[in-house]
């Protein structure tokens, strides 16, 4: 079967995923084209030309974990650490509200310092200020007491990326501790407990081939989830993958518009690290499918402390500037940003 055949059938969500491997190993530049009209056509039909913005507040630069791609892995000595105070995180609420952001995401690496009380009080008193944004959690792996009492706490959302759905390409990528299968599990308690759920994958990380992505979409088709976050892996200088070669942009775009057609509904970001691989990225992930992007809130002084990977875009720049640039970018793909919480759609 042709591959632009294979395309309308994924559009038509009856592909199997024989067809999505052949897709994966023999897609060409004229099919990605195709693709991505498709996958834009789907996203309007359920989010017309809306994109919605979520504020990040990068809260703790601390992380217990040794994972092999982190710049702020345990291990990174060169890493510079910082906490906010919790007043420092309300501060950045406000400012994000003003700027018409209904969503924040507090993310930090798997730090101790913030205990069950800690992050209930923080996110108790957003829910009092306000009751009418979506307060989303990026805090790594916990347990299910934990993501319950954040839950009942006031928390709405829960991103936590997989990484990869294949076993062995996750004991590449992470230290003998760390198992996908508790992952997996801790995906599921999220969902049982009634959040929003996030997972997501990088595009191009070591190890990966085409069973890991088709791996990758069997899950994110089996488990449903609410967002997927999908990027482009990039090296850190001071990791043990800082000589690996970097995930393309065009893979990712590709992976963006696939997600897209498998899963209508999902709230899919055009990520940072693709506006870091290219200067129009985020604009390419648009037009891919994505309909979420998230300006950063964090103060500028702890910015180009939560470093990742290498190179990392709007360190330097102060919120409102990356809300505006924001919305130039939107506008210019022919989209339009809402003020609004931006809840997945139920089909």
């Amino acid at each position: 079967m042709h591959n632009a055949d294979l395309i309308a059938e994924l559009k038509q969500k009856t592909i199997d995923f024989g067809s999505l491997r052949q897709l994966l190993q023999t897609h060409t530049r004229e099919d990605d084209e195709t693709l991505f009209a498709a996958a834009r056509s789907v996203r309007e039909k359920y989010y017309g030309k809306t994109v919605f913005l979520r504020g990040l507040i990068e809260f703790t630069s601390y992380c217990k974990n040794d994972c092999r791609y982190c710049g702020l892995r345990r291990g990174n000595a060169k890493a510079e650490r910082y906490r906010l105070t919790p007043e420092n995180i309300y501060a950045c609420c406000a400012e994000g509200y003003a700027l018409g952001l209904r969503t924040f995401v507090l993310q930090g690496g798997e730090d101790a310092y913030f205990t069950d009380a800690r992050m209930c009080e923080i996110v108790r008193a957003i829910r009092k200020k306000y009751p009418d944004c979506a307060i989303t959690l990026s805090l790594g792996e916990r347990d299910a007491a934990s993501y319950q009492a954040m839950y009942d706490a006031g928390a709405d959302r829960y991103l936590l990326r997989h990484e990869t759905a294949n076993a062995a390409h996750y004991a590449v990528l992470h230290p003998q501790n760390m198992q996908l299968s508790t992952r997996l599990d801790a995906l599921r308690q999220l969902k049982q407990i009634g959040y929003q759920v996030g997972c997501g994958f990088m595009v191009g990380s070591p190890g990966q081939t085409i069973e890991c992505l088709l791996d990758d979409l069997m899950f994110l088709q089996s488990f449903q989830p609410d967002m997927v976050g999908i990027g482009p892996f990039l090296p850190h200088k001071d990791t043990p993958f800082a000589n690996e070669k970097a995930g393309t942009l065009e893979e990712t775009l590709f992976l963006l518009a696939l997600i897209r057609l498998l899963l209508p509904h999902v709230l899919l970001p055009a990520t940072t690290a693709l506006g870091t691989a290219h200067h129009a990225g985020r604009e390419k992930g648009l037009l891919a499918g994505a309909n979420v992007l998230m300006p950063n809130l964090s103060p500028v002084a702890v910015r180009k402390k939560y470093m990742l990977y290498d190179g990392k875009i709007c360190t330097g720049e102060e919120s409102a500037q990356c809300a505006h640039c924001l919305r130039r970018r939107v506008e210019s793909v022919g989209c339009t940003i809402a003020v609004d919480r931006g809840d997945p759609v139920s089909i």
